[in-house]
């Protein structure tokens, strides 16, 4: 069993169907994935928890490709609200939503071994390639941040792709560290600071594994739909994600996944449709 933690409110649908089917397509082995959510409405009306009825029509998508996948939703609003209630990051550059992994180590169903995913990945080969490498001496494998590398340290990694052992990152209190900081210290890069600056050993891995802007090489594992600094025809940011189909065509070039769009596209219907007839 691979396990795999999404996290998200319901806006990540498509994200998470979109990634789900691209990595069950490509992976024989049963996956378990973590769905972490929460409601904070207080912050903003449409921060609202993945629904029951999405959770339900991923399951029926990834059961058809193997009856032993499953994805199991866990609402977290209670321990967010406990650990960062109002606190200095809260409104930090991306949503809190990224904050909702530095919970995971309170968490009793999460396993010693566990792969974080930002939603806007997309998965290109077996993801057992990635899942089988040894972390056992390290808190976590990470691939190193495209710019962050060149901009803050050698060293900065992307956490769009945590590879973690939950077992150390427990003895060592990475987690605890990193969620002192979140609620003390204003942060550029809110939980990817925090996780960097709280790390005690982290192995870096090759940029297959996180994949930040080339997304047609043969080798790819993890291709990352983030953010794009772009210097012509002047310095500007693209930010297209996977399930805009039209976009990642047209800007991005990109065709890899080109089975697995048509396939979410077919189901996104039949989702609606289901809907409809409620």
């Amino acid at each position: 069993m691979i396990n795999i933690l999404l996290c998200g409110n319901k806006k990540v649908f498509d994200g998470a169907l979109t990634q789900l089917i691209s990595m069950t397509n490509r992976t024989k082995e049963a996956i378990h994935v973590y769905l972490m959510t929460m409601n904070l409405e207080r912050v903003r009306e449409d921060f609202v928890s993945i629904t029951d009825e999405q959770v339900d029509f991923l399951n029926h998508v990834l059961r058809k490709k193997n009856p032993d996948n499953v994805v199991e939703k866990l609402d977290v609003t209670d321990l967010y609200e406990q650990e960062f209630h109002e606190c200095v990051n809260e409104t930090a550059y991306c949503t809190p939503y990224t904050l909702l992994r530095l919970l995971a180590d309170m968490i009793p169903e999460i396993p010693d071994k566990l792969l974080y995913l930002d939603i806007d990945i997309m998965i290109a080969n077996d993801i057992r390639q990635l899942w089988d490498i040894d972390v056992t001496e390290y808190e976590y494998a990470a691939v190193k941040e495209k710019y962050g590398c060149w901009l803050i340290r050698p060293d900065y990694f992307n956490a769009g792709m945590l590879l973690l052992n939950m077992a150390r990152i427990r003895e060592t209190g990475l987690l605890v560290k990193a969620r002192e900081l979140i609620r003390t210290k204003k942060l550029l890069f809110a939980d990817q600071s925090a996780i960097f600056k709280s790390t005690t050993k982290k192995k870096l891995i090759p940029r297959r594994y996180n994949e930040q802007s080339k997304f047609n090489r043969k080798d790819t594992v993890v291709c990352h739909f983030c953010k794009r600094l772009m210097f012509l025809p002047y310095p500007h940011t693209e930010n297209y994600k996977q399930w805009q189909v039209e976009e990642i065509h047209k800007y991005l070039h990109c065709h890899t996944f080109d089975e697995d769009l048509e396939e979410y596209l077919n189901l996104k219907q039949e989702f609606e449709k289901s809907r409809e007839q409620k």
